[in-house]
């Protein structure tokens, strides 16, 4: 399976190194394609003042070694089309975020990269409206229909990360799931559909004891991949610290996921 997982935003060179070691034995599981995430600037933070990162070009060097470090597969977002060229000299997934899912400059500018694009779901999208956010993808990378296997030729990914229900909640529909697989292999971002926006006032909450049972239902349904966001203390992280797992409760979340794959 596909499995994504790291920091929310890289805080510092050595807290993202610190998680990145954690995270090795998921990179020399045979039966785990593993990409390390990290990303160099939240752009759609609740607040001004919130912590965004370091930036793209500093941001790409901690990324770049990382790798360099680790040897892993790496995916962060980008917000603009500038901003393409760069990341993908150095990382492997270029991440589409959920409020830009129809951005079609930048969908078109990622397609234009040898990377695996990967399409978050917006929180305020029909799942079967993601086919056209996926074709703008593909008809740019020469395929003409948005199926599971052009996909997979393509190069690209759709991620479920929740959707809106009222004001400061998310719910999964797990039907979602299974409609974007018609177009693309599909991961499950079981710490975002967590997330509670904007309810810790000027930032957002989150319920990080219902992620593992939301990734559970999700392995039960049937997907290609995970995205998990770790940390080594999420109470101290600097983004996305209340629906982001524990390094050691991953280990025990990846586990309960693939006797469930099994079983399936």
């Amino acid at each position: 399976m596909i499995l994504i997982s790291g920091p929310c935003v890289i805080e510092s060179r050595d807290n993202m190194m610190r998680i990145a070691e954690n995270l090795m034995q998921y990179h020399e599981d045979e039966k785990i394609d593993f990409y390390f995430k990290a990303s160099f600037d939240k752009a759609n933070r609740t607040s001004l003042e919130s912590f965004r990162g370091p930036g793209v070009h500093e941001g790409l060097k901690m990324l770049e070694e990382v790798q360099k470090e680790f040897g892993y597969k790496l995916l962060t977002d980008v917000h603009e089309t500038w901003q393409v060229k760069e990341a993908a000299s150095v990382v492997d997934v270029l991440q589409i975020p959920a409020f830009l899912c129809r951005q079609t400059d930048l969908l078109v500018e990622a397609a234009n990269s040898d990377c695996v694009v990967n399409i978050k779901k917006g929180q305020f999208m029909n799942p079967v409206d993601m086919e056209y956010s996926a074709m703008k993808v593909l008809k740019t990378r020469g395929f003409d229909e948005a199926t599971y296997e052009n996909s997979q030729k393509a190069k690209l990914w759709l991620t479920e990360r929740g959707s809106s229900f009222g004001y400061g909640n998310l719910v999964v529909d797990m039907r979602s799931l299974l409609i974007m697989r018609q177009f693309a292999p599909v991961v499950f971002d079981a710490t975002h559909a967590v997330q509670m926006p904007g309810g810790a006032g000027g930032s957002s909450s989150g319920k990080r004891e219902f992620v593992t049972p939301l990734a559970k239902a999700a392995a039960a349904v049937g997907v290609d991949g995970f995205f998990f966001e770790t940390h080594f203390d999420p109470n101290c992280a600097l983004s996305d610290g209340p629906n982001m797992l524990k390094l050691e409760d991953l280990e025990q979340t990846i586990a309960v996921i693939r006797k469930i794959q099994e079983v399936i």
